[in-house]
């Protein structure tokens, strides 16, 4: 039965496996609540900052901050926002897959790339692929912090001011529900009245009142939006995370049981062949008695 015991050695691998992957199954299933939560919960301040920096844009038209300045630099901006941990399905390689394309175009168009890793995985890969990687954050946890966030972001905002790069874009995975999550590469600078319009502000004129001036509140604002655009990207791929991890776990603990039924299956017909040779051995025996 040496065989046999060689089976019966695979099914309890494969049994100690799936009740590995239901637990992480499970701690996914309630960190995502969390993290959608959280992501719900920033997506009205980001939209009202957006609103205001709209206003004022447009009710100081003779301002023009630098974010909204077009430059004719040779380099372009990558925000790539990806996980720290494996184990989420295909979701880090399509966002990674997509930020290579953009990579290779803009090579074969002469122009180079600056890249802010956020996350353990984009930041290995994009050491592997030889991309400039001028700063980077790893080690978020399951919860996104904006003063983590800042430092590493400011060097490509820094950057645009100075004029060294023409656009920033920030690529991330973007929640749409729990089994779906879609890969997006976004512009964040430069700024367009189209990116600030708010739809809803339409045939209104507003006014404002200035502290100190209108200059320091439209530079500030503007930043604001930024950092929250920024953090609402990392809020939206934590989401994402953690709702394919439960998809891919849940869809690991149903293979690993269909492999312990194959295995159960062929161990028995392994142990009823060993009983069937040895009563026919016992019969042959007996017959010739």
């Amino acid at each position: 039965m040496a065989a046999g015991k060689e089976i019966r050695g695979k099914i309890k691998s494969v049994e100690n496996t799936k009740k590995i992957t239901k637990a992480m199954e499970m701690v996914a299933a309630s960190k995502m609540r969390k993290a959608q939560d959280r992501m719900r919960a920033a997506r009205p301040y980001a939209e009202k900052v957006r609103q205001i920096a709209g206003n004022l844009s447009r009710a100081n038209p003779e301002y023009v901050h630098p974010f909204m300045v077009k430059n004719d630099a040779k380099t372009v901006g990558y925000i790539v926002v990806t996980t720290d941990k494996g184990l989420c399905g295909g979701l880090n390689t399509n966002i990674l897959r997509a930020v290579t394309g953009q990579l290779k175009d803009l090579q074969s168009q002469g122009q180079g790339a600056e890249v802010v890793a956020i996350g353990n995985k984009g930041l290995g890969f994009m050491n592997r692929v030889g991309a400039k990687v001028v700063s980077h954050v790893t080690g978020l946890g399951d919860t996104p912090h904006l003063d983590k966030l800042i430092g590493p972001v400011k060097v490509l905002l820094d950057a645009y001011t100075e004029g060294r790069i023409n656009a920033v874009h920030v690529c991330y995975t973007k929640f749409i529900n729990t089994m779906k999550q879609e890969s997006v590469i976004e512009q964040l600078l430069p700024l367009s009245a189209q990116s600030l319009q708010d739809n809803s502000s339409k045939g209104h004129d507003w006014d404002y009142i200035y502290e100190p001036d209108a200059p320091a509140v439209i530079d500030e604002l503007l930043l604001r939006y930024i950092e929250a655009q920024v953090y609402q990207a990392v809020a939206e791929n934590m989401a994402s995370e953690q709702s394919a991890r439960m998809v891919a776990m849940k869809a690991a603990t149903d293979n690993a049981g269909s492999v312990i039924s194959e295995l159960k299956l062929v161990y028995n017909k392994t142990r009823q062949a060993a009983i069937t040779k040895e009563l026919s051995e016992i019969v042959a025996g007996a017959a010739a008695v």
